[in-house]
């Protein structure tokens, strides 16, 4: 069940249309996370670049697990930074990106993270609301609803909205669904159609 609350969606289509604009993008234009990190003063790094991480530590997180975590965002002397999976494809790493930045944007509380022993990443607290809203709020980021109603009524198809966007086709595919893109094209069709009938009668 959802805990977004209500306006929450509409009002991460017009962060999403506003951040591009602030950028000089187009609604339509992709927004690469680098881009927005760099407009939000946030670090990127992967766990090479990370400070003094003991060597086991990163061959846990880059091979030994490397598919068991995906982005953390941590404080470093009073910047943001942002530690991702660079083993992840790259549609992976645009959702995993831009969800923490969504987490910053939103001024959530980081969750607690820890590194065990072994050198797995563990989060010690998880706040399921925050987690949802951000996940809404970085698919609104990488594909807004009035970029996918353009570019599919313009013929591209989810892999297309995928390699245009630099997202995953399950991606595009579940924005497209979710946000009834294609049932409000078939409702544009029809009402043209019903103008086009009456015009010749």
């Amino acid at each position: 069940m959802s805990t977004l609350e209500r306006g929450f969606k509409s009002w991460s289509e017009r962060v999403a249309v506003g951040v591009r604009r602030d950028l000089g993008l187009e609604p339509e234009s992709p927004l690469p996370p680098e881009d927005l990190a760099r407009y939000l003063d946030v670090i990127l790094w992967t766990p090479r670049q990370v400070p003094d991480l003991p060597p086991e530590v990163l061959e846990q997180l880059l091979e030994r697990d490397p598919w068991g975590w995906s982005a953390v965002t941590q404080e470093v002397d009073g910047c943001a930074v942002v530690i991702y999976n660079p083993r992840h494809s790259s549609g992976r790493r645009a959702v995993d990106i831009m969800h923490e930045l969504a987490h910053l944007l939103l001024d959530h509380e980081p969750g607690t993270v820890i590194l065990s022993h072994d050198g797995s990443i563990v989060m010690r607290t998880y706040n399921a609301k925050q987690e949802e809203e951000a996940s809404w709020l970085a698919g609104c980021l990488l594909l807004p609803r009035v970029a996918l109603l353009k570019v599919t009524r313009g013929g591209m198809s989810p892999a297309q909205i995928a390699d245009h966007f630099g997202v995953s086709e399950p991606l595009a595919t579940f924005r497209i669904r979710i946000c009834g893109v294609e049932a409000q094209l078939r409702a544009m069709a029809g009402r043209s159609r019903r103008s086009r009938s009456a015009g010749r009668s």
